[in-house]
């Protein structure tokens, strides 16, 4: 008898612990789907709106904008190299430009972009919001008739979407130009045969799937946080706990997105 009630608790919990998580990602999908929707409503934006969106992207994006793309065009160069010298090992130079560009610009860029927005924004917003929703200032602002998703997380999803796609684009110039100076170097009677390259990488499907994936990034590095800080319990030992929760799961959903684009691109 032990035994069954061993493993009937057993099973009791797991269920349990299934159905908190399921709530989790399915209110995280409804937020996400909510924001996005809220975001190309023209009617929900006022100067207060897009002060909150301008403010987000300023400490999201603009901030580590020096920082971010001296760190991306030395890891961009670095593997640059590794792939055009290992082509030419390999006696495959004419192919070192183009796997170049799908490895890097394609699928390593936006993932590192979107890793490095995490760690610099998505922790900050996860502990602003838990400890809103701790201190009851979530549910005073809604009693007072404030639309908290206008004017407090909607901004923090468009600033993410904009920070990621911005910092996506920039970075992926960069590395554009550093792989024709690697392959071609500084002859500028080259630059027909890159365009043809480019052109070829960047089909109409591989862009709108960059796009996408971008896109999913950004709102993946906001929408978890803001959901993880308003599940948050109302105990303050909770808020780290919810931090470190909210920062898992984001690696889990980024990993995922990056995972499903490669099967759709190659499979």
């Amino acid at each position: 008898m032990s035994g069954m009630h061993a493993l009937n608790a057993f099973v009791t919990r797991r269920g349990a612990a299934f159905l908190a998580a399921w709530r989790v990602w399915m209110s995280t999908l409804h937020f996400a789907g909510k924001a996005l929707a809220a975001a190309v409503t023209p009617s929900l934006y006022n100067p207060a709106t897009r002060n909150v969106v301008a403010k987000q992207i300023y400490f999201t994006a603009w901030q580590i904008l020096p920082g971010y793309l001296l760190f991306a065009a030395l890891f961009s160069y670095v593997l640059i190299q590794i792939v055009v010298s290992t082509a030419a090992g390999f006696g495959l130079s004419d192919f070192a430009l183009e796997m170049s560009l799908r490895v890097i610009v394609l699928e390593l860029l936006p993932l590192l972009t979107a890793l490095f927005v995490a760690l610099r924004s998505s922790s900050a917003i996860n502990t602003e919001v838990a400890l809103m929703r701790i201190h009851s200032e979530i549910d005073a602002l809604e009693t007072a008739g404030v639309d908290t998703l206008r004017l407090e997380f909607m901004p923090r999803v468009i600033a993410g979407v904009i920070s990621v796609l911005a910092l996506t684009i920039l970075t992926s110039v960069i590395a554009l130009l550093q792989a024709y100076l690697a392959v071609y170097g500084a002859q500028w009677w080259s630059f027909g045969d890159f365009t043809r390259v480019v052109a070829k990488v960047f089909d109409g499907t591989m862009l709108l799937g960059l796009f996408l994936k971008s896109l999913a990034f950004g709102v993946a590095v906001t929408a978890i946080p803001v959901v993880e800080g308003l599940a948050t319990p109302k105990k303050l030992f909770m808020a780290p706990i919810s931090v470190l929760r909210g920062m898992v799961r984001l690696f889990f959903v980024l990993m995922l997105i990056e995972v499903a684009s490669l099967a759709f691109k190659y499979m």
